[in-house]
């Protein structure tokens, strides 16, 4: 009893000398209240104008993403993780405390209210902050149109060149990496993170804009929950970081490693980062790179091609799609069989108990739906019309590329 008494008494005697000595005038609080108002709708009045957009992305985005980057890579772990799990500890403690006191007082919606703006004002800092940093880059001249690539579709018959291309670089090199004793890929991943720093070296050549200092991925704490949701990693831009799901099978992951560095180094659209992370990967001069590249990029030539020129409801396949999955290797069959599984199996609950498995399966199942309605309708809302659909629209890009550029056999000197 005394000593609750004691400690109500010093609770108010700091208030008290808070409010004497420390007064912020009321003009101000507004200010501050206001600012990130004015910053979001300043945003959304020019998003419009490509070439401020341009200029927002060189001289603000850029740089203040990089010495976040920079900043964060003094951590081993991802500073975003511990940064949203402290911060929902906080709202829950914050909103429990809320709804107590404001029904111990009177004139409890005024007190409320005190205790809303304050969360209001800091998620309206965050989001204008996110929109001048990340959302700017997606009104900006993407890559493609800043080198010249079409948007007038592809052939068939080049789509079908491709794949193969593919199909044979991943058959050749899946005998090349690391294996176990039953040929499952295993590959060092810490060795992998390391040497993705250096992975933009060769094609930054080709495409300038791509030259930048990179750090070195981080393993998340919450792949459990990447998982579930079906993301295989994320770049944070108030943070500079990048952060990989460990828990899918690593012949996939370097080229994932190399889409979210893409983001970093300033390709934001995803179907672009798709299409510069295989290059990258590809290009990287080292064969755990080079593997996951022409899986990765075969994965999406392969679904463009499985229903290209016949009816899917019909049942049947692209003939040419039946024959380059018949003839791929035994190693590619196994690394894409694995991901496969791991993928389809994330949202399903085998405890070997009925109810509990049905339950958490349906837990799984509405987490996945909600985060990827919620991603989708954030790309569609900031320019990005194909939603989620985008992550395999990079398969016009490939086809172009190495239609044009990589497997033009070189003239002779004779």
């Amino acid at each position: 009893m005394s000593r609750h008494f004691n400690e109500v008494t010093r609770t108010e005697k700091i208030k008290n000398w808070l409010r004497t000595y420390i007064k912020i005038p009321r003009g101000v609080i507004i200010a501050i209240s206001v600012f990130p108002v004015f910053l979001t709708a300043l945003f959304y009045a020019l998003r419009s104008i490509t070439g401020v957009m341009d200029w927002v992305v060189l001289y603000i985005s850029s740089p203040v993403r990089g010495f976040f980057a920079l900043l964060s890579s003094i951590y081993p772990f991802a500073i975003m993780e511990v940064i949203s799990t402290a911060a929902g500890v906080f709202l829950i403690y914050y909103t429990i405390k809320s709804i107590r006191d404001t029904s111990r007082r009177r004139g409890k919606w005024k007190l409320l209210c005190k205790r809303i703006l304050p969360v209001l004002v800091t998620a309206c800092y965050i989001w204008g902050l996110f929109n001048w940093l990340w959302n700017s880059g997606y009104y900006s001249s993407g890559f493609a149109d800043r080198y010249g690539f079409s948007n007038e579709g592809i052939a068939i018959e080049d789509l079908i060149t491709v794949t193969e291309y593919f199909a044979d670089k991943a058959n050749e090199l899946s005998v090349l990496v690391e294996r176990d004793e039953e040929g499952f890929y295993v590959a060092d991943r810490r060795l992998m993170f390391r040497n993705s720093v250096y992975m933009y070296r060769h094609i930054s050549n080709e495409f300038p804009s791509l030259k930048g200092r990179l750090y070195a991925p981080k393993p998340m704490i919450y792949s459990w929950f990447m998982s579930i949701t079906g993301y295989s990693g994320m770049y944070f831009a108030l943070t500079g970081e990048v952060m990989i799901n460990t828990h899918p099978p690593g012949a996939y992951m370097p080229a994932t490693v190399a889409h979210e560095h893409a983001h970093q180094l300033g390709v934001f659209a995803e179907d672009e980062a798709n299409f510069v992370g295989i290059l990258a990967c590809v290009t990287a001069m080292d064969i755990v790179f080079e593997y996951a590249g022409y899986m990765s990029g075969l994965n999406h030539l392969l679904n463009a091609l499985k229903f290209a020129g016949v009816d899917p409801r019909s049942g049947s396949y692209n003939e040419d799609w039946t024959r380059i999955v018949a003839g791929l290797s035994e190693e590619v069959q196994r690394d894409r069989e694995e991901n496969s599984v791991f993928w389809a199996t994330r949202t399903t609950s085998d405890t070997g108990i009925g109810f509990l498995d049905n339950i958490l399966t349906t837990v799984a199942e509405t987490t996945n739906d909600a985060v990827n309605t919620i991603y989708d309708g954030y790309l569609k809302s900031q320019n990005q019309e194909l939603g989620i659909k985008s992550y395999g629209a990079c398969v016009d890009l490939l086809v172009e590329y190495f239609i044009l550029v990589d497997m033009q056999e070189p003239e002779s000197d004779e």
